[in-house]
């Protein structure tokens, strides 16, 4: 029996694809990481037989979950010091005040809204954490974006596959325009950049009390 198969090899795939839906939810190293392309291809490639759509779907799902509940946890057990901690070139003040500033339009929806919304996602359940939001209204949240984001893009990807005529000839072009839709927000965002410094310049200091008060207020909302 051959150590390697391909079906060991489509298993672990699931397993790196879930890692990285893991980190860009909870972990602050992994806000760069492509998880709305890395899904809509994955559930592309299993519509060709790679790999298990089902069990594709709901491993990356509860990868997610735990990603926003470690991130949660991660900013109430932080508090203070991640305020304090001086600007490096992963963390910056900047994106917690981007997702403050989401909490302040969007309430306690932003835990959903920001499953769409490249770096904000990652650190919106990080605020969520340092203002102490009630973790049963963060969890119920958490699943519902959760399973939007994951469950949507990887059944999106996987329908798509199943209903293009003859689409294993044209695979290769395919993900790589799906790569390239993905990276169009990035792309954006960069030639917007001296905008976007000067917009997160005038949004008000990030401290703890005004991350609490904010967090406070959209729990009612």
């Amino acid at each position: 029996m051959a150590l390697i198969s391909a079906e060991r090899i489509a298993h672990a795939g699931i397993f790196v694809v879930a890692g990285v839906i893991f980190a860009e939810s909870g972990l602050m190293i992994g806000f760069f990481l492509p998880g709305d392309s890395l899904l809509f291809t994955a559930g592309f490639l299993a519509s060709q037989g790679f790999v298990n759509v089902h069990v594709l779907a709901w491993v990356t799902f509860v990868a997610a979950v735990l990603g926003d509940s470690v991130g949660y946890a991660f900013g109430k057990r932080m508090g203070p010091r991640l305020l304090k901690r001086p600007d490096g070139k992963i963390f910056k003040k900047k994106y917690i005040a981007q997702a403050e500033a989401f909490y302040e339009e969007h309430g306690k929806k932003t835990i959903i809204i920001a499953r769409f919304t490249p770096i904000v996602r990652t650190f919106a359940p990080i605020v969520a954490g340092l203002g102490n939001m009630n973790y049963r209204t963060f969890l119920s949240y958490n699943v519902i974006g959760g399973a939007l984001w994951t469950l949507g893009l990887t059944y999106a990807g996987y329908f798509l596959g199943r209903a293009l005529p003859g689409v294993e000839n044209y695979l290769e072009p395919m993900i790589l325009l799906v790569v390239f839709l993905s990276l169009l927000p990035a792309f954006h965002h960069f030639l917007k950049e001296a905008e976007n410094r000067d917009r997160v310049k005038k949004l008000p200091a990030v401290t703890l009390g005004k991350i609490r008060q904010i967090i406070r207020k959209s729990e009612k909302n």
